[in-house]
C-alpha cells in the first residue's frame, strides 16, 4: 500500500463542472483531461463526467485511444492533433476530433485514403503564437482544409489565450478580436461549425471569450488560474502522505543533503514518506508549510527522494501515523505556488504513479 496519496473527491469534481456550466450558460463544455485529468486519474474522471460534459479534450491520440478502450463515447478533441507518425485510421477507429494547426496536416488531409469524414477544428494563432495559422494565411488554410473530402463541414474554429490569468493585460483584448476579424473574413459562413477561445481563464474571468465551447482544464479539479483559490471552486485533490519519525533535534544540528539548514534551538522533527519520487518538487524552498493536525510547520532542509522532514517545535505532541497535507482544500495548492515559485498547474501535474489515487464520495 502507498503512503503518499493523492486523495481525490468526486463530488468537488462534479461541483466544479456544474459551476461552470452555471457561469458559462450558453456554452458547450470540454472538460480537459491531459495529463492523467492532471493527476486525478484519466479514466476514472472521464468515467465519472461522461454524461455530465460536451467533449473531452486531450493532448495525445494516445489519451483518447485510452478513453475510448475504456468504453467513454463522449465526443473527444485532440488539442495538438495529430503527429507525424500517428496512423491517420485511429482518427477514424476511434472517433477523434484532432486540432488542425499546420499546414503539413492540411497536406496529410488532402492526400488521405480515409474513407469516412472526421470532425477538425481549425486553430487560428491569436496571439499565443505557439500552434495554428497566423491571421495572414488562415483563410487560404481554412479553405484549403474545407476543400478536403475527407474532412466534415462545417469547421469548428479554436484558439488559444496567453494572458487570460492577467486581468489587467490587453493581450486577451486583442486575441478576442483577431478571432472575429478571422471569422468575418469567412464568406461562407455556412463552413464555420462552432467557436472556442477560453480555457480556464478565459472562462472565469472573460465572459465575452466564452463563445459555442468554453474548455476547462484546471478549474475542472478546483484550482484557480489565478494567483488566489476562488471561492465558488472546490480543491478536488488533496495531496497528503504520514509522518513515519519523529525525532528531538538540538540546536546547531543540520538536517538532509548538503546540510543546508541548522537548527536554532532545540526541536522536534518530524520525517514524512514523500519525495521528488513521488512528484513532490526537490526545488521545493526550506520554509515551504505543510499541514499537520490542523496546524502549519515547515519542511526544513533539503527534499530527497523518498523523504521530507519538518519542524514539529520543541512542544510538539505529533507522532508517526499522523497524516501530513502538501495541499488539499485547507492548504490550497495555490499557496504553496505562491510560496515556492512552482506553478499550481506544475505541482498538480508532476505527480509520479507512486503516489496512489483513492477516490472518495
Amino acid at each position: 500500500m502507498s503512503i503518499a496519496v493523492i486523495e481525490v473527491s468526486r463530488q468537488s469534481v462534479i461541483h466544479n463542472v456544474e459551476y461552470l456550466k452555471k457561469i458559462a450558460p450558453n456554452s458547450q463544455l470540454v472538460a480537459v483531461i491531459k495529463a492523467n485529468a492532471y493527476s486525478h486519474g484519466i479514466e476514472e474522471i472521464a468515467q465519472l463526467l461522461a454524461d455530465k460534459v460536451d467533449y473531452f479534450g486531450v493532448s495525445r491520440l494516445a489519451e483518447a485511444i485510452q478513453l475510448r478502450n475504456t468504453g467513454i463515447n463522449t465526443p473527444i478533441v485532440a488539442l495538438e492533433g495529430f503527429f507525424p507518425h500517428d496512423d491517420m485510421w485511429d482518427l477514424i477507429n476511434f472517433n477523434v476530433q484532432p486540432a488542425i494547426h499546420s499546414k503539413w496536416q492540411i497536406d496529410v488531409l488532402q492526400s488521405s485514403p480515409l474513407e469516412k469524414q472526421i470532425i477538425t477544428w481549425f486553430k487560428i494563432d491569436t496571439g499565443m503564437h505557439r500552434l495554428g495559422f497566423c491571421l495572414d494565411e488562415a483563410k487560404e488554410e481554412f479553405y484549403r482544409l474545407a476543400n478536403c473530402s475527407v474532412v466534415c463541414k462545417p469547421i469548428n474554429i479554436m484558439s488559444h489565450f496567453s494572458s487570460a490569468d492577467d486581468l489587467t493585460s490587453k493581450q486577451t483584448l486583442k486575441q478576442i478580436e483577431c478571432f472575429d476579424q478571422f471569422i468575418a473574413s469567412i464568406d461562407d459562413k455556412s463552413l464555420i461549425g462552432k467557436c472556442s477561445i477560453a480555457a480556464s481563464g478565459g472562462t472565469l474571468a472573460w465572459p465575452m471569450a466564452q463563445r459555442d465551447v468554453v474548455r476547462p482544464g484546471i478549474a475542472l479539479y478546483g484550482v484557480s488560474p489565478f494567483d488566489a483559490p476562488i471561492a465558488d471552486l472546490k480543491p478536488a485533490m488533496t495531496f497528503k502522505s504520514e509522518l513515519i519519525a519523529v525525532r528531538k533535534h538540538k540546536q546547531g544540528e543540520s538536517v538532509g543533503y548538503g546540510q543546508t539548514w541548522c537548527c536554532e534551538q532545540d526541536t522536534q522533527l518530524g520525517v514524512v514518506a514523500m519525495g521528488y519520487g513521488d512528484g513532490y518538487p526537490r526545488s521545493i524552498p526550506q520554509n515551504t508549510p505543510v499541514l499537520i493536525n490542523g496546524r502549519k510547520v515547515p519542511i526544513v532542509g533539503r527534499v530527497s527522494m523518498d523523504m521530507i522532514v519538518v519542524d514539529l517545535g520543541i512542544d510538539s505532541l505529533e507522532k508517526p501515523g499522523d497524516e501530513v497535507i502538501f495541499w488539499g482544500p485547507d492548504l490550497p495548492v495555490e499557496e504553496i505556488a505562491k510560496h515556492t515559485g512552482i506553478s499550481a498547474y506544475e505541482l498538480i501535474t508532476r505527480l509520479t504513479s507512486r503516489a496512489k489515487i483513492h477516490y472518495i464520495r
